[in-house]
């Protein structure tokens, strides 16, 4: 190709676009490629041009309010002028439209009709020739387009005109189904063979129980195939008549306007599976067989994603799904997709000359320090670290007091006698740490034997301490009989004359031994008990 050739190519294009302009000829947005291709700056679900929340209910039957003729109906028993409906068992169902024959005389159907000019006759049984024949059942039939498929959850709404109670009694509409075309129709050439559930591979869909008076009832009910469904028929259930109908000839019943959908056309949301931080994280929306499906994040296409299933692999964001069915199109409402962040904050200290060791990194100073990890499930963890540095500590200085004989315990040791003394003990952060003690001793005697014989010389039985300000919480003394012979509480030790003058219910106790008791309350508010024996001598 010469350079002037391409020269006048690209001058034709540029051409051609300008025309274009000239002539207000716009790009169409197309909405599932990422691009801006009607150059407004917006791409795809952004652009109104992308629109999608558009349904049209259509029923997955065909003709579904035999509105479609092949033929007017003269008579009876002529379904077969309406497209794609059939007789589904041995007995007639009337096919009615104004543009022929309209129904019995006897049996006009309820006005107006829910749809159109058209409508089906049913029949529930009968009377004739002076017996009831309750298996004189017809049912409308019909070989689906496509199959309703295992699983799928499909809604479906008719309705079904009523007369007066004797010829249009309370019924239970059905929706039978089978898994092939050719089990339609069922019980060719027997008009007894009933319901279709007779045959073996015809079973219940659903059914709703229903009622009304020269009235249409729209009933709806929801179902879902366990096998793919290929033909249905409707009408009544399997139940014999009961009562007197001897003045009836048929239970008669209309049907009109059949819309069955695939309930989950319109009702579409994005379920999330696995952790968001993982490499599993996937969102889903229910499916079916006959839509088509597109992904977004923020409003743009993810090109290839078009399954009901998306791993997501495209990071944060809010990501929609398109659902294109056969008579809808439908976006589902935003999934916001955010990866958690953790944050720790860390409180240590160390040692003077010590270190700790951190993301790699051995630190010896004081600071605030910060680092991301990984979680197990893959998430940010943000860790910020305080880190002190600490010196020798000298606490406050701990005054203790100890009877003679007792032990002050301290980090290990223990002191009997009175001093000051420094104690290293470790501190909660595990650096040494200076305790100053200063340990008192208290003072106490108490004698084994004293004479009350009133020569001034150990008269009474007390207690002696030091110079300290030791109450008496209580002191009792027994007798070898267990007796209590004496009791004083609460007095100070610094009286002389407090003590047991060896009386006993005022006169004197015999000599002997005798057991005392005594509480003894220093000025810190520490309690020591003593216990022991003491003589009385005359």
């Amino acid at each position: 190709m010469t350079i002037r050739l391409l020269i006048w190519i690209v001058g034709m294009l540029y051409c051609f676009y300008s025309i274009r302009l000239d002539f207000g000829i716009a790009q169409v947005e197309v909405c599932d490629n990422a691009l801006d291709d009607d150059g407004d700056g917006l791409i795809d679900l952004n652009d109104p041009d992308c629109d999608c929340n558009v349904s049209q209910v259509v029923s997955l039957f065909p003709n579904f309010s035999f509105e479609d003729t092949l033929c007017c109906p003269s008579n009876r028993d002529q379904v077969n002028c309406t497209k794609s409906w059939v007789r589904a068992s041995d007995v007639p169902v009337d096919y009615l439209h104004s543009c022929g024959w309209f129904g019995w005389d006897h049996l006009p159907p309820p006005q107006p009709l829910p749809d159109g000019d058209a409508v089906i006759g049913i029949r529930n049984g009968r009377y004739t020739s002076g017996s009831v024949n309750p298996n004189f059942k017809s049912y409308l039939g019909i070989c689906l387009p496509s199959p309703l498929r295992a699983g799928n959850t499909y809604k479906f709404k008719l309705n079904v005109g009523f007369l007066n109670v004797k010829i249009s009694p309370p019924m239970d509409i059905v929706l039978y189904g089978t898994t092939n075309c050719q089990n339609l129709p069922f019980g060719a050439g027997n008009a007894n063979f009933g319901c279709p559930t007779n045959h073996p591979n015809w079973k219940v869909l659903k059914s709703k129980r229903i009622n009304g008076l020269n009235e249409w009832i729209e009933a709806e009910f929801t179902f879902t195939p366990t096998e793919n469904i290929a033909a249905v028929a409707i009408g009544s259930d399997c139940l014999s008549l009961t009562g007197s109908i001897a003045d009836l000839n048929d239970i008669y019943y209309f049907l009109d306007n059949l819309i069955l959908t695939d309930s989950l056309a319109l009702e579409f949301d994005i379920t999330a599976s696995g952790h968001p931080c993982s490499g599993n994280f996937t969102l889903q929306i229910p499916s079916n067989n006959t839509s088509q499906y597109q992904w977004y994040k923020d409003g743009i296409a993810l090109i290839g994603e078009t399954k009901p299933e998306l791993q997501v692999k495209t990071g944060e964001g809010d990501y929609v799904a398109r659902i294109i069915g056969p008579s809808f199109c439908k976006t589902t409402k935003p999934l916001e997709h955010r990866i958690p962040t953790f944050s720790t904050e860390i409180n240590e200290v160390i040692c003077n000359g010590g270190s700790y060791q951190f993301n790699n990194q051995t630190l010896t100073k004081e600071g605030i320090y910060q680092a991301t990890f990984k979680t197990a499930q893959g998430c940010d963890s943000l860790v910020l670290l305080n880190l002190n540095v600490a010196g020798e500590q000298l606490y406050d200085t701990i005054v203790a007091k100890v009877f003679a004989g007792e032990f002050y315990n301290i980090g290990g040791f223990r002191y009997s006698k009175s001093g000051r003394y420094d104690v290293i003990l470790p501190s909660t952060n595990g650096c040494d740490s200076l305790v100053h003690l200063i340990l008192e001793v208290f003072q106490v005697y108490i004698p084994n034997a004293f004479s009350p014989n009133g020569d001034g010389v150990n008269d009474r039985f007390t207690i002696f301490v030091g110079d300290d300000q030791t109450q008496v919480k209580n002191l009792q003394i027994f007798n070898r009989w267990g007796d209590l012979v004496f009791q004083k509480q609460d007095f100070s030790l610094d009286k002389a004359a407090i003590g047991w003058d060896g009386q006993f219910k005022n006169q004197p106790a015999e000599s002997g031994v005798y057991v005392y008791l005594a509480e003894l309350t220093t000025d810190n508010g520490v309690v020591i008990s003593f216990s022991g024996s003491v003589t009385l001598i005359r």
